[in-house]
């Protein structure tokens, strides 16, 4: 997950996680999980997951909005390829309960497959 400053929240400059962090992490842990699940299905094995979440906060009014979340993941796998990890991964993004509860915000995903 994308942390500007992990040593503070955004608010009066208090130590702890802010709410976007959570969003994010909630999200790359639902959607690591789920692919993994996924990518057994599609034949592959999974060795690692890795999956980072960039949460975007914006000023609209008075308040602020979430409207874009930038997921990226890099997979360790063997059975299949770039393009097998990639259809899964956009399937996952769709089918993750997270992902399901945040779709008022644009989730774009970057799938790789890491050479192991």
């Amino acid at each position: 997950m994308f942390v500007e400053d992990a040593s503070s929240t955004r608010f009066e400059g208090v130590k702890g996680s802010n709410p976007e962090e959570m969003i994010g992490a909630a999200l790359s842990g639902c959607f690591s999980m789920a692919l993994s699940l996924g990518l057994e299905k599609a034949g592959m094995t999974p060795q690692s997951i890795r999956t980072t979440a960039k949460v975007h906060l914006e000023k609209e009014g008075e308040g602020f909005h979430i409207p874009k979340i930038e997921l990226t993941t890099e997979v360790r796998a063997t059975g299949g390829d770039e393009a097998k990890l990639k259809a899964v991964a956009e399937e996952t993004k769709k089918q993750c309960p997270v992902s399901k509860v945040l779709k008022a915000a644009e989730i774009t995903l970057e799938a790789k497959l890491v050479a192991g």
